[in-house]
């Protein structure tokens, strides 16, 4: 097994490379951002021992592998970090649930969300973000400002008139 990872270099550099990216994937789910560099640096490895760019021996291919993670972090990461920083798309408040009023079970903060039963399932219960609340007690009467999937988000209810 080693004669034969020694004789393929590029192919073991190359495997290395796509197991690195699908842990990246599967594991992580590309928020990791060091796996998914050194994956990359892996292909490059593989890809530049496979057109003979560099000689097929394990110095060149681990300083090659490392270059290469290097530079697609040094060129990915502001790509990257942009991406996880666009503002979320603007909500669809048009359900039906919007303005439905109840009464929490528990005291709910910024950090410490609660749950509540509608129409037969448990809803996680979050403060507003819009508003600047930090907390809701127990038993306050709240309305729902925003859905997402089993999420409602509120803020207290003005009494009724």
């Amino acid at each position: 097994m080693i004669d034969y990872i020694q004789n393929n270099q590029p192919a073991f550099w190359f495997s290395l490379g796509f197991l690195l990216l699908i842990i990246e994937a599967l594991v992580f789910g590309f928020t990791s951002g060091v796996v998914l560099f050194a994956g990359v640096g892996g292909l490059v490895a593989g890809g530049m021992m496979w057109f003979g760019i560099i000689p097929h021996t394990w110095l060149a291919g681990f300083v090659t592998f490392g270059l290469g993670s290097g530079l697609a972090a040094a060129l990915l990461w502001k790509p990257l970090l942009r991406l996880q920083n666009d503002d979320p798309p603007t909500k669809d408040n048009s359900s039906d649930i919007i303005g439905y009023r109840f009464r929490l079970a528990d005291t709910i903060t910024l950090t410490a969300p609660g749950t509540t039963r509608y129409s037969g399932i448990d809803w996680r219960v979050e403060i507003d973000l819009d508003t600047d609340i930090t907390e809701i007690e127990g038993g306050s009467l709240v309305e729902v400002s925003s859905v997402d999937a089993g999420l409602f988000r509120v803020r207290p209810a003005q009494p009724a008139q």
